[in-house]
């Protein structure tokens, strides 16, 4: 039976984040271990990326209510608010389907401001998670506002919950998410058919903004 994986995307999404699922999840589905099948659905039957082209996503969210059951995972890429991302992405019909999937136990993806949804839904209080950061640290206060333990690294993995830094990490969490749907060699086998390299230990850690630098701006 296939897994079944919900891509939920806000109105001003950033292609790059979402294609990062899309691609590493269909290359799984046709040479992996197991099926699985990527759905994508909005707020809205037609909706904008960052970058001002038109997609139309596979369902409405409000017609997806009663099916959220029959998913095993939910990724969540991030936007830019001059596209209008947060005003779908903060909103409620959004974050609530957020909640449900963490309720549920089911691990839930994120990829750069995407985690502000996580935190808007009310997933990340008490737990580590990570979002883009620049000096000044707008977002991170955000993410903190939520009652989140900011940690400045690419990726962050707490209890299902996948958040990350920017659009250039969402291959790396779409290859996490696909562990915890199927399994580490699974994950290694479509690395290799895809020839996408597995980044160095030390670009696990590497932090966006030095800490003094950051200091120094406060």
């Amino acid at each position: 039976m296939a897994k079944r994986v919900l891509l939920l995307l806000a109105d001003g999404f950033e292609p790059l984040e979402a294609a990062g699922f899309t691609d590493v999840l269909g290359w799984a589905n046709i040479d992996g271990e197991e099926p699985i099948e990527l759905v994508s659905a909005g707020l809205r039957p037609k909706l904008k990326a960052t970058f001002g082209f038109s997609v139309i996503p596979d369902a409405v969210v409000a017609d997806l209510d009663l099916d959220l059951d029959t998913f095993d995972a939910l990724a969540v890429p991030g936007g830019f608010e001059g596209a209008g991302f947060y005003e779908d992405a903060l909103a409620s019909e959004f974050t609530s389907v957020i909640a449900k999937f963490e309720e549920a136990g089911k691990p839930v993806a994120s990829v750069c401001v995407a985690s502000l949804s996580l935190g808007a839904a009310g997933v990340l209080r008490g737990r580590r998670a990570t979002t883009y950061h620049q000096i000044g640290g707008k977002r991170k206060a955000q993410l903190e506002g939520y009652g989140a333990t900011f940690i400045d690294e690419p990726i962050v993995v707490e209890g299902g919950l996948i958040t990350s830094t920017g659009p250039g990490t969402a291959i790396e969490v779409a290859f996490t998410l696909l562990e915890e749907l199927t399994s580490r060699a699974n994950v290694d086998h479509i690395r290799q058919l895809m020839r996408m390299p597995q980044p160095s230990a030390s670009w696990y850690t590497t932090a966006q903004v030095d800490d003094a630098r950051d200091a120094a701006h406060l």
